[in-house]
C-alpha cells in the first residue's frame, strides 16, 4: 500500500527563551505557524522489515541518521513487530538547516502516514510522545495549525487560525549551527522580547499593527551578529512593503508578512537576487 503527504514547514511568529534547564536544553515560549511550503512523503509498506529512505536532496542522509528514517524505527519498535517495513521516498522543497522545521515536519508525516499504514492506531498523543523522542518541534508538526508553545516546544495549546497573510522566505546561502546560537545566547544583548499574549490577541483580531508590535525573536541577538546580511534583509523587507518581518527559529531564514500578494510580489522580486533561497506562500490550516 502507498500514501503521498505533505510535510509542511513552520515559521516561529514569536520566539521567546525563558532560561536554561538543567538538562542543558532551554526553556521557550514562542507562538509557531504552519505556512504552504511543503516537502513531499511517499511513503510505501513492505513486508520484509527493511526501512528505506531516499532522498531528491544531497545533503539530506538516505540512511539511519535521517530523521525520517528515525521516526519509522521508532514507530516500529513502539508496534512490537518487527515483520513491519516500510520505502520512504522524501522530495524535498523545504531548505535544509533554514529554522523552517523540515526534517522536524518529515518525521510528522512519516508518523502520522506510518501509523496509518501499519494499522497501529496510536492516538495523537501517543504521536507526540514519540515525536518528542525525535525533535522538539515534531509535536507542533504533527498538529500544525498555530500554536502556543512552551518547554522546549511540545507543550502545546492550539490557536484559533488567525487572518491568511502572505509569507515571503529570504534565506541567504550562509548557515548557522542551532546548538551554537543558543550556546551563544545572553539575555543582556536582547533589545526585544515578544509580547506573546497581546501576539495571540492580535492574531485573533487580524490587527497587523498590534501583530507587528507583539512579534521579536531573541535569537536575533546572536544570529544577527554572526550574519549580519540577515538584519539587511529584514529592514528591506519592510521598506519593500511587509508589514511585519522577522527570523524564524534560530536562523537562518527571514521571513515577511505581507497583506496581499502584490505586496508579497514586491518583496520577493525586490531580495530574492540577494538570496539563496526566496519563496512566497501563505498561513496554512491544521493539514
Amino acid at each position: 500500500m502507498t500514501l503521498n503527504l505533505n510535510a509542511p514547514a513552520k515559521i516561529n511568529l514569536s520566539l521567546d527563551v525563558l532560561g536554561r534547564r538543567d538538562d542543558g536544553y532551554h526553556n521557550l515560549e514562542m507562538v509557531m505557524q504552519t505556512i504552504g511550503l511543503c516537502d513531499n512523503i511517499c511513503l510505501e509498506t513492505r513486508t520484509d522489515g527493511q526501512i528505506l529512505v531516499r532522498c531528491s536532496h544531497p545533503q539530506v542522509p538516505a540512511d539511519e541518521e535521517n530523521i525520517a528514517y528515525k521516526a519509522a524505527s521508532l514507530l516500529k519498535e513502539l508496534s512490537g513487530n518487527m515483520h513491519l517495513g516500510a520505502s520512504i521516498t522524501i522530495t524535498k522543497n523545504i531548505p535544509v538547516a533554514a529554522g523552517l522545521g523540515g526534517g522536524s515536519a518529515d518525521a510528522a508525516a512519516v508518523l502520522k502516514g506510518l501509523n496509518f499504514l501499519w494499522g497501529l492506531k496510536l492516538s495523537p498523543g501517543e504521536l507526540a510522545r514519540a515525536g518528542l523522542q525525535l525533535g522538539a518541534d515534531v509535536p507542533f508538526c504533527l498538529m500544525g495549525g498555530t500554536a502556543l508553545a512552551r518547554g522546549i516546544g511540545e507543550l502545546l495549546t492550539p490557536l484559533p487560525p488567525p487572518q491568511l497573510f502572505w509569507v515571503v522566505l529570504l534565506k541567504p546561502r550562509e548557515g548557522v549551527s542551532t546548538a551554537d546560537v543558543y550556546k551563544r545566547y545572553n539575555p543582556a544583548f536582547v533589545r526585544s522580547r515578544p509580547n506573546n499574549e497581546a501576539l495571540i490577541a492580535a492574531l485573533a483580531a487580524g490587527s497587523k499593527d498590534d501583530i507587528t508590535k507583539a512579534m521579536a525573536n531573541v535569537l536575533e541577538s546572536v544570529t544577527f551578529s554572526l550574519l549580519p546580511i540577515l538584519g539587511h534583509l529584514k529592514q528591506q523587507a519592510l521598506e519593500y512593503g511587509a508589514f511585519a518581518s522577522q527570523m524564524t527559529g534560530s536562523g537562518p531564514t527571514i521571513f515577511a508578512l505581507a497583506a496581499d500578494s502584490r505586496r508579497a510580489a514586491a518583496i520577493y522580486n525586490g531580495l530574492k537576487n540577494q538570496v539563496d533561497f526566496a519563496y512566497i506562500t501563505t498561513f496554512k490550516e491544521v493539514p
